[in-house]
């Protein structure tokens, strides 16, 4: 059997311990209360602990006093902790708690759901964590043995030879089950997202005219993205370092390139009130790149000039031209990169440890993946500094395929937004958020809407409801969604319906079993919802016969 987790819950009042008790009730945890500061010690140095809920306000030692000792040592250092409160609710207090190392600060009274959603994550975060542990002495020792085994053995090299087959075969069980990991985790991830994503714009939709629910609704929207393009990182690093991403060349011109990153990464700059200077020089230059990638290239070094730079700060860009290459160059006013750190930079999981840092957060794979993308692309990066507090400059140099005298072409009137009403959509998504948020936003664009919460349900709702367009989720009880849209599909009153796959699961193996099932298209959660719209425009509803002469 799995052994129980233990969580270590910590408040000076009795009856808050038998709430959260009440909450966290699992047979899969080991709910250990204190209630004290000196109690959480002591059961800290006698039992390991995977995460430790502290409440701030407890007498003799408070919630940051302790967590502070707790980061201190070096066998409790990395137990991610929660704070609850319902008195220290001040931003300066939030930044004091993260400050002290803690992995969330939730304020009192706390929505049970998301408390046991969040403990579930790091639950199985150390699952995960224990079990590579195990893994990496099981290695070890096989390591060990296998030397003994070699030196006995010298001279029968037909079975050595044997052994090496075996050890790589493990590593690469190894490798594919990290990597199965580490989709299911993003998979994970993203589901949440969904809702909250459908959720904000919703209400753009609804209140636009009322400043604060614009102001927050903003705020929802930037760190969902921020989320998202974390998640998108982490996967692509991983998709790199396997040698499974493909670059989708052509021919593009770097100010436009440019221009979409410094769109994408200006309510960012805006929001920490930097200054941004673009200087890029006349006339096109026509480089032959993967333009997705190009802009995260300069989406990456723009938003880490932002995130490191004290409020109030200076951004530049730079482009010009030498022979047959352009070097951009992205200067800012920021931290400063020490000379120790300089040459480490672009590794993994690299950052510049100063408050600063810590308090914008990351995971420190950014800057990695900025130059594995350029080295794809032909090209090389290198950073400058003249230390902490003198800013920091990132150096781009890509290859030219033409350059082109004379000023960019105009770009014309803009496009008029996507015209989407009177379309009839079945949603199919097991998880009721992100099913009612969804339906709840392309019903206020002038839609008829339906749900479906499984794979049955939805192919019952088809036959009568008739859609134009069915958005269907993959993991779905009773038929999952391939299942679900082959028999849609097979059907003699499926008339033209555009299929789409709406999921948490974004690889290509994923994409390819979407083709296969029949799906149009494969967005991945949460949803671009401009992209979504214009594949919505797209669709005639004069292709479609009237529901009551179909057969």
């Amino acid at each position: 059997m799995t052994p129980r987790i233990n969580i270590l819950i910590v408040d000076d009042e009795p009856k808050n311990l038998t709430v959260l008790e009440t909450v966290l009730d699992d047979p899969g945890y080991r709910l250990v209360r204190a209630e004290s500061a000196n109690q959480a010690l002591l059961a800290l140095v006698a039992e390991e602990f995977a995460l430790l809920i502290l409440d701030i306000r407890m007498p003799e030692m408070n919630g940051f006093e302790l967590a502070q000792m707790i980061k201190e040592r070096k066998k409790t250092a990395q137990i991610p902790i929660i704070f609850l409160t319902a008195y220290y609710n001040e931003d300066q207090h939030v930044l004091t708690g993260y400050g002290t190392g803690a992995v969330d600060y939730l304020h009192k009274p706390v929505n049970p759901t998301i408390l046991r959603s969040k403990v579930a994550v790091f639950a199985e975060l150390y699952r995960k964590n224990h079990e590579i542990e195990l893994a990496n002495h099981a290695l070890n020792d096989e390591v060990i043995e296998r030397r003994l085994v070699e030196k006995r053995l010298r001279d029968l090299n037909d079975t050595l030879e044997h052994r090496v087959a075996e050890r790589t075969e493990a590593l690469r069980d190894v490798d594919r089950r990290k990597d199965e990991f580490l989709a299911t985790l993003a998979h994970e991830l993203r589901n949440p997202l969904a809702p909250v994503r459908n959720a904000v714009q919703l209400l753009y939709l609804k209140s636009p005219e009322i400043p604060e629910v614009k102001w927050a609704s903003e705020v929802i929207d930037r760190q969902t993205q921020v989320l998202g393009r974390l998640i998108d990182d982490l996967m692509d690093v991983s998709r790199i370092s396997r040698g499974k991403i493909e670059l989708k060349r052509e021919r593009v011109e770097l100010a436009k390139v440019v221009q979409r990153a410094v769109e994408t990464s200006r309510p960012l700059i805006e929001q920490n009130g930097h200054s941004l200077t673009l200087d890029l020089p006349p006339g096109s230059i026509i480089i032959d790149a993967d333009p997705t990638r190009l802009a995260q290239v300069f989406l990456n070094l723009l938003n880490n000039a932002a995130k490191y730079t004290e409020r109030g700060g200076k951004i530049e860009l730079h482009a010009e031209t030498n022979r047959n290459q352009v070097i951009v160059s992205v200067k800012d006013t920021g931290i400063g990169i020490p000379a120790a750190n300089l040459p480490t930079i672009f590794e993994m999981f690299s950052q510049v440890e100063t408050a600063l840092s810590r308090s914008q957060g990351g995971l420190g794979i950014g800057l990695s993946l900025v130059k594995r993308l350029v080295e794809m692309l032909g090209g090389a990066i290198e950073a400058r500094s003249e230390g902490l507090g003198q800013g920091s400059e990132f150096i781009v140099r890509l290859p030219i395929v033409v350059e082109q005298p004379g000023s960019q072409e105009a770009e014309g009137e803009p496009a008029r937004g996507p015209q989407t009403a009177g379309l009839r959509i079945l949603v199919v998504d097991d998880n009721r958020d992100a099913a009612a948020t969804f339906s709840a936003l392309l019903r206020a664009m002038g839609n008829e809407l339906q749900i479906a919460y499984d794979g049955e349900e939805a192919v019952a709702a088809a036959a009568t409801f008739r859609p134009h367009v069915v958005l269907c989720d993959i993991g779905l009880p009773k038929l999952n969604g391939y299942e679900a849209c082959r028999l849609m599909k097979q059907q003699a009153w499926n008339d033209n319906m555009m299929f789409i796959a709406v999921t948490g699961w974004g690889q290509d193996e994923d994409r390819r079993k979407s083709r296969d099932a029949g799906f149009d298209e494969h967005l991945v959660k949460p949803v671009d919802t401009p992209y979504l719209l214009k594949l919505l425009s797209n669709i005639d509803k004069s292709a479609f016969r009237p529901i009551e002469s179909r057969a």
